[in-house]
């Protein structure tokens, strides 16, 4: 009896000869490229550095783009941005020590948003392996350990012939549910020298599947079919298995309301009858969810945000639908269901029974009028008018990316993202410098749609060097700079908490004239011109920048 993974195809005699006289002048680091080919990537990200030149200099014989970033923390947030976009694995190619730590805040906040990233690094001389103290320029004494708590996987090559193999292990690692940040580092000597190992033609790589178990989706089927009250929390895993269809086929079953998450932004049609759109932080909205006799939760392990810091009790059953096994009812007992956001979705699709339930709409706008209400009073219409000027000038179609900013933060609740895939910020790891630098990875992924980047005075501070990355590859970013003069949001904790603030006020340049210093064109505006101005940047080819002087207030917290 033959199985088919007892089948191995035969060369042909093109591929033998080939194999037996491979080119000269091939090194170390030509594995590296073209297994990255084989595997079927067309891009790579990255900073070179000393011990790395070995992987740099392949790359002149190979057809991979490069796209060389002035960071490399902002290298790695384009690379994540690449794979959010793409769904492919983002190779990001960094030398050792200071550069291979530099990365390091990106690839966690790759990790918390499950955005496939490849990241390659070299390493000290093989000889200096092993912990040993020889003094080599940026030795660590276990440069892989500063990386087990960040990335999903660690893979220390040692010789040529286990490059591939190392190569093709992570990048299935990275595409395995739930997706993340992986990590191989290759030293020195064996990027350097010379090989007469064959080019690298074969690379299939398939992610295993999590489908999920039958006997969990039939129980979790029943209730919903039989719930009274039910309604639908969706995280990022729904916009990560691109699972939105199916999310909506459920609800419309089951006539469930469903709230998304920050990172679920976009997982929902926002105007449907049954969204409660993103208004996960307000106690109405907290309320209406505790008040379900059946509540499922598709792609979210229930942190921080998505539970409203932690004050949401559900007193119904929950069914937990998350890939992520140590989020599995890490928060709140459940009924866990381990499996990709899609194949669960699918397979309660083909079971539950049709809910009739004419009231359901109803509820929806009620909660949602009293989430207005609630905001209305606080008399806060600049931050609306500047949320809504910023929905008008993006086109439906073109993602954004937000740093961590007040601006953000209202985004999270308040902005139609008009479809999955299409907001994105950093709150899976919360911290400073995403947006510009993620937005340049997704103009280089979809260069066919304008992107826009937003981010405060500090946050921008973090990767303006970037400017000359957006100049150097014409790439179609606008960056939208909210400019309060500090660190807006760390400005109402303190004042809130002490009374009066230290730390958070800012000395920061003309960004107008810095942006134009680097040959991008930069214009100020106001909030009543910021839609025209901001269309206007967003319809020119190449980048740019609007700088917008403004102080935004957040709404008042429902938590405390």
């Amino acid at each position: 009896m033959t199985h088919d993974h007892d089948l191995v195809l035969r060369p042909t005699e093109a591929q033998i000869s080939a194999a037996l006289n491979p080119p000269p002048g091939r090194n170390g680091g030509d594995l590296v490229v073209e297994t990255l080919a084989a595997l079927g990537a067309t891009t790579v990200f990255g900073l070179p550095g000393q011990h790395a030149l070995g992987a740099f200099d392949a790359l002149r014989r190979s057809d991979l783009r490069y796209i060389g970033l002035r960071v490399e923390n902002n290298a790695g947030f384009a690379a994540d941005a690449y794979g959010r976009i793409t769904g492919e694995a983002a190779p990001l190619l960094l030398s050792t020590g200071p550069g291979a730590l530099t990365s390091l805040a990106a690839l966690q906040e790759a990790a918390a948003a499950s955005a496939p990233v490849l990241a390659i690094s070299s390493q000290i001389p093989t000889a200096g392996l092993g912990g040993g103290r020889h003094g080599y320029l940026h030795e660590l004494p276990d440069q892989s350990a500063s990386f087990r708590g960040v990335v999903k996987s660690v893979h220390t090559v040692r010789a040529q012939s286990q490059i591939p193999s190392a190569i093709e292990a992570a990048w299935t690692s990275a595409l395995t549910v739930p997706h993340g940040p992986v990590w191989v580092e290759i030293p020195q000597d064996v990027l350097l020298a010379e090989t007469s190992i064959p080019v690298v033609t074969g690379g299939d790589a398939f992610p295993e599947e999590l489908p999920p178990r039958p006997e969990l989706t039939a129980v979790a089927a029943d209730l919903l079919s039989n719930a009274a009250r039910p309604a639908v929390i969706a995280g990022g895993g729904v916009v990560r298995s691109d699972a939105s269809g199916k999310l909506r086929q459920l609800a419309e079953t089951l006539r469930a309301p469903v709230v998304t998450t920050p990172g679920g932004k976009g997982a929902f049609p926002w105007t449907h009858p049954l969204s409660l759109q993103s208004w996960i932080e307000d106690r109405h909205t907290t309320d209406f969810l505790e008040d379900a006799d059946v509540l499922l939760v598709v792609g979210s392990g229930l942190g921080e945000l998505s539970s409203n810091y932690h004050t949401f009790r559900p007193r119904g059953r929950v069914i937990q639908i998350e890939a992520d096994l140590g989020k599995l009812e890490a928060n709140h007992p459940a009924l866990g269901i381990h499996a990709d956001a899609r194949l669960a979705l699918q397979a309660l699709l083909e079971t539950v029974s049709p809910r009739k339930d004419e009231e359901a709409p109803e509820r929806v706008r009620e909660v949602l009028a009293r989430v207005a209400d609630r905001i209305a009073a606080q008399e806060l219409t600049l931050e609306q008018d500047v949320l809504a000027s910023v929905r008008r000038a993006l086109p439906a179609g073109s993602p954004s990316f937000w740093d961590m900013t007040i601006l953000a933060y209202w985004a999270w609740s308040a902005f139609d993202a008009k479809g999955p895939n299409l907001l994105h910020s950093a709150q899976g790891a919360g911290g400073l410098g995403y947006g510009f630098p993620a937005a340049l990875g997704a103009a280089v992924a979809d260069p066919t749609r304008p992107v826009l980047a937003v981010s405060g005075d500090g946050g921008a501070l973090y990767s303006i060097a970037e400017l000359a990355t957006a100049r150097q590859y014409d790439l179609n970013v606008t960056w939208l700079i909210v400019d309060d003069g500090g660190y807006g949001i760390l400005r109402e904790y303190m004042t809130d908490a002490f009374g009066q603030v230290t730390a958070t006020e800012l000395t920061r340049p003309d960004y107008v004239a810095l942006a134009e210093s680097f040959g991008v064109p930069g214009v100020r505006t106001t909030p009543e011109t910021l839609a025209d101005d901001l269309s206007k940047a967003l319809g020119s080819p190449g980048p740019s920048v609007v700088v917008l002087p403004a102080v935004l207030r957040m709404f008042a917290p429902t938590h405390l």
